[in-house]
């Protein structure tokens, strides 16, 4: 019987024991923080190319205005260089006015399409618009681990739409092309490749007319506020001058 005892009170002597779990517990619980550690570097090398994406930099514009914005293009690869990038303009809305700037290291072509539907700018009816805008490597072009920004004049932006899509495709020097085409859709998760876009915002100067309203009705405020005090300061002095009169009367 001691000894039988002596053996359920030991935690070394038997693993099995009630007495084994707190020990136990402790290495469970010092092992967290490395299980976690390593789950979440998962996470980060699993998300890491999640974000490595073509896309439009700043990602918002106004309505209706024309915009500097830049196409910045990441290598994803490890092996190989970008040495093409080719951004499609919209036909759905397009864009009579784009220019790109000098890169250093880079051609730059323009091409233009007819267009179905004229646009009216500045008085003149265009039937031609921008339709494509090819930047050529004449060097290394983009290196692994690095990215490049291609900066656009763009405009005269939709009045009314949400948004402009850019769609892009992205060449290595090893003959593999990137297509960045496919559209977001709400509620719904990103897509492998999705393509740029430029969200567009309601114009500041649509808040002009409340602020403006507001104004007014305090400026009207505070005009009859003077306007009753005036008329206050003109019955005491005529009250006065009735007073002095009758008094002279009187004498």
């Amino acid at each position: 019987m001691t000894s039988e005892t002596t053996s359920d009170t030991n935690p070394g002597t038997n693993p099995g024991t009630p007495s084994s779990a707190p020990g136990r517990a402790r290495r469970i619980a010092r092992r967290l923080p490395v299980l976690g550690g390593l789950a979440a570097g998962g996470v980060l090398l699993l998300a890491g190319p999640a974000f490595a994406h073509v896309s439009v930099q700043p990602g918002t514009a106004e309505q209706g205005s024309y915009a500097t914005i830049n196409i910045k293009v990441p290598n994803e690869r490890d092996h190989a260089s970008t040495v093409k990038v080719e951004v499609d303009l919209p036909s759905d809305h397009p864009l009579a006015s784009v220019m790109p700037q000098p890169v250093p290291g880079w051609k730059v072509e323009v091409t233009e399409a007819k267009l179905a539907k004229p646009l009216e700018m500045h008085g003149e009816k265009i039937d031609k618009a921008p339709s494509k805008i090819t930047w050529t490597a004449d060097g290394k072009g983009i290196a692994p681990g690095q990215f490049q920004q291609f900066p656009l004049s763009v405009g005269q932006l939709p009045d009314h739409a949400d948004q402009v899509v850019f769609k892009a495709l992205q060449t290595y020097d090893n003959k593999e092309v990137v297509r960045w085409i496919e559209p977001a859709k709400k509620g719904a998760p990103e897509p492998e490749n999705p393509a740029p876009v430029l969200a567009l915002t309601a114009p500041a100067g649509d808040a002009k007319p409340a602020t403006t309203a507001a104004a007014d009705a305090a400026g009207s405020d505070t005009t009859a506020r003077v306007l009753g005090v005036v008329g206050i300061v003109v019955g005491i002095i005529g009250v006065g001058v009735g007073v002095f009169a009758g008094r002279r009367r009187t004498a």
